[in-house]
């Protein structure tokens, strides 16, 4: 499936609530839940905008995954950027309906190819030891194993992985 990475924008809000409603137990499967509150779309609306913030001053970016048709099937945030040193943390999920597609390592791919722009030398990603497709998609492009941790969430540890830029 062809894919496209686009940053959020206020326009994208409503499908986006939708996206994350549609796929809230399939998610909240794989990790942590948002919270109840995160539900509710007003409170949907305030916590991305305070994200649109955060992109416009560069400590972030979020961005939506979409389908050639402009369908949102998945995201891909990179967050907690420190510039001084280029180093950041990348999340992302993807509609259960749009899984085993490639689309996340197609994504990833795409957001990889922007590190150079966006100042990014290093990125850090986690995801659960049972998130064997997590682990390949991130493997696939580039990204070492660095740690298991011992912290644990649902009866599973995470696995740490880090990609350096000039490694690749």
């Amino acid at each position: 499936m062809e894919i496209t990475l686009e940053l959020l924008n206020r326009d994208d809000f409503e499908k986006l609530y939708e996206f994350e409603l549609e796929n809230r137990a399939y998610f909240e499967e794989m990790v942590p839940s948002r919270g109840e509150d995160y539900y509710h779309l007003d409170t949907f609306i305030k916590k991305n905008n305070a994200l649109l913030i955060e992109q416009a001053q560069g400590i972030s970016y979020l961005y939506l995954i979409k389908d050639l048709n402009g369908v949102i099937v998945g995201r891909m945030n990179l967050v907690d950027i420190d510039k001084t040193q280029g180093i950041g943390h990348i999340g992302y999920r993807v509609g259960r309906a749009y899984t085993g597609k490639g689309i996340a390592n197609n994504a990833l791919a795409l957001l990889l190819e922007k590190t150079y722009q966006l100042g990014i030398k290093q990125i850090f990603a986690k995801t659960t030891t049972h998130n064997i497709a997590s682990q390949r998609v991130l493997e696939k492009n580039g990204f070492s194993h660095i740690q298991t941790e011992q912290e644990h969430w649902n009866g599973e540890s995470f696995v740490q992985y880090r990609w350096n830029g000039g490694e690749m």
